[in-house]
């Protein structure tokens, strides 16, 4: 007997919900203005905060208000590929038909947080370590993610069938996953230069309140801007899937069926 089996039938139901493109179109087409507007503001308000407001470091100096940039790109880019690769298990295990479109539209906004944290990184370590790049443990396992990015994202399109790519590039996303670990613990795990936990630690933050809440801000503004960067891609997607389906099966002409022209004998299969 099977005890699980209504918890079970709640989260297909909730996946058939949510698996429909219409409806997606729908309710993305209305938050979708809402969220741009928000990121804007929000990370206009955090960089006044952190750029002007905050506090110079004691040790650091101005320096630190790289610090604002980097580690909420250091947080989106972990926090982006958890995303990809939860994404790529929905899609291979239940098929469902915009896990794999969220997967494949977030992967190259991870990659450009990526980037942005390795080069925001680079500039911070000059003035603190005198030097542009170390073969660090924490460096090393976050340019590694940077590089299981780009070959998602050269799996996914390395193959002439769609399908074959997606299962590709969500294998390889679920096997990248163990870096994840190795990149939040490498600083205990490892004599590493780069600083360990400040804010996301046990004990509680260590940074001052007067620059933890510009950071918060940051940080929320990164996560606001990447909700409608996906929202964007995906509807994007969607619409290029529609128009090829289109090409595929034609369009009714002008007039239809009274004008005697020929109809489409089906619709495209993502409606």
């Amino acid at each position: 007997m099977r005890y699980n089996a209504p918890a079970e039938g709640h989260a297909i139901a909730m996946l058939s919900y949510l698996a429909n493109p219409a409806r997606f179109m729908r309710i993305s087409g209305v938050a979708l203005p809402w969220l741009g507007a928000s990121s804007l503001v929000v990370l206009a308000l955090g960089l006044v905060w952190s750029l002007l407001l905050a506090p110079p470091d004691y040790q650091q100096g101005e320096s630190v208000r790289i610090m604002f940039i980097h580690v909420p790109a250091a947080w989106m880019a972990l926090s982006v590929y958890l995303f990809v690769a939860i994404a790529s298990a929905v899609a291979l295990v239940w098929r469902h038909p915009l896990a794999e479109i969220a997967a494949q539209a977030a992967a190259p906004i991870g990659a450009a947080f990526t980037l942005i944290c390795l080069a925001t990184g680079s500039l911070w370590g000059r003035p603190m370590w005198g030097a542009w790049w170390v073969w660090d443990a924490r460096l090393t396992s976050v340019l590694v993610l940077f590089f299981l990015y780009l070959g998602y994202i050269a799996l996914v399109n390395a193959f002439d069938d769609a399908s074959r790519g997606g299962r590709a590039g969500s294998l390889l996303a679920l096997v990248g996953i163990v870096n994840l670990p190795i990149i939040k613990f490498s600083v205990d795990w490892w004599n590493t230069l780069h600083q360990p936990a400040s804010v996301l630690r046990l004990g509680g933050p260590t940074i001052a309140v007067s620059m933890l809440i510009p950071l918060l801000v940051m940080a929320l503004g990164f996560s606001l801007l990447f909700g409608w960067l996906l929202l964007l891609r995906m509807r994007t997607a969607l619409n290029e899937r529609k128009a090829r389906a289109l090409r595929l099966y034609g369009v009714p002409a002008a007039g239809g069926a009274e004008s005697g022209q020929p109809v489409a004998a089906a619709r495209p299969a993502w409606r």
